[in-house]
């Protein structure tokens, strides 16, 4: 089983961190989503909550 791509449909750029509002991915890590290892997709995944606070920490 794959891991889905955590895409939205947003797709706004934070500059500061390069990571997308909507699905906290870098530019790198969605461009290289279907190329990456499904570990690694596990853990991008895993990291949301990690990266939702530290982008909503640059914002404050």
């Amino acid at each position: 089983m794959t891991t889905s791509s955590p895409c939205l449909d947003i797709c706004k750029f934070d500059r500061r961190s390069d990571m997308c509002v909507g699905c906290l991915r870098t530019t790198e890590e969605i461009r290289q989503w279907k190329k990456i290892s499904e570990h690694r997709r596990r853990r991008i995944v895993a990291e949301r909550p990690r990266r939702q606070a530290k982008l909503t920490q640059k914002k404050t």
